[in-house]
C-alpha cells in the first residue's frame, strides 16, 4: 500500500514538473523582450504642443508645404515615401500643376514597345515619390550597412509619434557625454533607444530657404518635417475630424429627439391618475 502512495506521489510530482516547464515554455515565447536601463529605452521624449493635436484642430498647411521641402532636400537623399502619391499633395501642399511638375522631374517605367523593349516616361499624378535607392542593398551600401527606413508611417511607427521624431532630430548634443561609450559609425542620441544611432545631424540653421520667408532653424525644420510626415502616416487626419464632427452634432440632435418624444409619449401616461370608486350599497 505504502509502495503504491509513494508511485502515485512521484507520478503526480512529475505531471507537475512537466506543466510546470511547458507553462514557462510559452512565457519565453510569448512575453516580448524589455530593455533593463533608461539608456536602453532611449530617453523618452517630451510631449510639444502640436496645433493639430486637439480635437477639432487641423493640420497647418503652411507648415506641410515646408515640411515637403525639408524633407525633399534633406530627408529623401536616404528615406523613402513609398506609399505617398505625387496626387496626394494635391490641394494639402501643392497645386496640381506644381505637383505635375514635380512628378514629371523624375522617370518611370513605362510599358515596353513593341519589340518588348523597356521605356522610361515623365512622372504622372498618379504615380508614387520615388525611392532614393533601387532596393535594400543598395541602400545599405549607401549608409555603411544601415538601412534607412522608410518615412511613410513613421509617426505611428513610433512611440509617442510626432514628440519622438521631433526630439530625435534636435536631440544630438554637440559632444558625447563623458563616461557614454558609442560604436564605431554611430552617432549619440539620447532619444534612439541604446543611444547610437546609424543617421547623424541632418539639420542645421539656415540649410533650406524657405519660399515664405520662415527662418529656417533647426527646430522649425523639424518641427515642419515633422507635422509633414504625420500628415503622410494619417492623410485623412483632417477629414476624420470633420466627419466626426458632424456625427457628433447628427447624434446629439437625434438624442434631444429622443428625449422629447419619450416625454410626448409617456407625459400622459406617467401622469394620469387612477382613481376607484367602490359601489355604493
Amino acid at each position: 500500500m505504502w509502495k503504491a502512495i509513494n508511485i502515485n506521489k512521484r507520478a503526480l510530482l512529475g505531471v507537475s514538473a512537466a506543466f510546470a516547464g511547458a507553462g514557462a515554455f510559452a512565457i519565453s515565447q510569448t512575453s516580448k523582450a524589455q530593455a533593463m536601463t533608461a539608456a536602453e529605452h532611449g530617453l523618452h521624449a517630451p510631449a510639444y504642443p502640436w496645433s493639430h493635436n486637439g480635437m477639432l484642430d487641423t493640420f497647418d498647411h503652411q507648415s506641410l508645404r515646408r515640411g515637403y521641402q525639408v524633407y525633399r532636400e534633406v530627408c529623401a537623399a536616404c528615406h523613402s515615401l513609398d506609399r505617398v502619391a505625387w496626387r496626394s499633395l494635391v490641394g494639402v501642399t501643392h497645386t496640381a500643376a506644381e505637383a505635375r511638375a514635380m512628378a514629371e522631374e523624375f522617370e518611370y517605367e513605362d510599358e515596353p514597345d513593341d519589340e518588348g523593349n523597356p521605356r522610361m516616361r515623365p512622372g504622372k499624378l498618379a504615380d508614387h515619390i520615388p525611392a532614393p535607392y533601387p532596393n535594400e542593398q543598395a541602400a545599405r551600401a549607401g549608409n555603411q550597412g544601415a538601412y534607412p527606413p522608410d518615412l511613410s508611417l513613421m509617426v505611428k511607427a513610433r512611440h509617442s509619434g510626432c514628440d519622438y521624431i521631433f526630439a530625435l532630430l534636435t536631440g544630438y548634443p554637440d559632444e558625447t557625454p563623458a563616461g557614454v561609450t558609442v560604436a564605431p559609425g554611430l552617432n549619440y542620441n539620447p532619444y534612439f533607444p541604446g543611444g547610437g544611432i546609424a543617421m547623424g545631424r541632418v539639420l542645421f540653421d539656415g540649410l533650406v530657404e524657405y519660399d515664405d520667408g520662415t527662418p529656417a532653424t533647426t527646430s522649425q525644420m523639424a518641427k515642419d518635417v515633422t507635422a509633414f510626415l504625420n500628415w503622410a502616416a494619417e492623410p485623412e487626419h483632417d477629414e476624420r475630424k470633420k466627419a466626426g464632427l458632424k456625427a457628433v452634432l447628427v447624434i446629439g440632435a437625434l438624442w434631444g429627439l429622443s428625449i422629447w418624444m419619450k416625454r410626448f409619449k409617456w407625459a400622459p401616461i406617467k401622469t394620469r391618475k387612477i382613481t376607484y370608486n367602490p359601489p355604493k350599497n
